[in-house]
């Protein structure tokens, strides 16, 4: 995929990247399925939506995926809607005020 290459290389680069994701829960695996024309990353998702656990395998994937904890993996919008507004961060929230001192 080369849009996840590009979200790799900005998140080396700029230590935080935010994307649009479109899942589908309920999935036999959880993969990337490919990318809709306006650039949404579409995944598929093991995991039913209920009690936030397709949102929880979703940002245990996309961290394996981008080689950061899960804790640096929120969903910004869209935690009850299939799309979804993704943001990656290299440092944890709740170091990112700690680092910048």
């Amino acid at each position: 995929m080369d849009l996840l290459g590009t979200l790799r290389d900005r998140l080396k680069i700029e230590g935080s990247v935010m994307f649009d994701v479109k899942v589908r829960p309920s999935a036999a695996r959880t993969v990337i399925k490919g990318i809709l024309a306006d650039g949404t990353l579409k995944i598929d998702v093991a995991a039913v939506p209920e009690d936030g656990k397709a949102n929880a395998e979703l940002v245990r994937f996309l961290a394996e995926e981008f080689g950061v904890g899960k804790v640096n993996v929120e969903v910004v919008t869209g935690h009850t809607s299939s799309r979804k507004k993704i943001r990656i961060q290299l440092l944890p929230p709740c170091r990112q005020g700690w680092a910048q001192r």
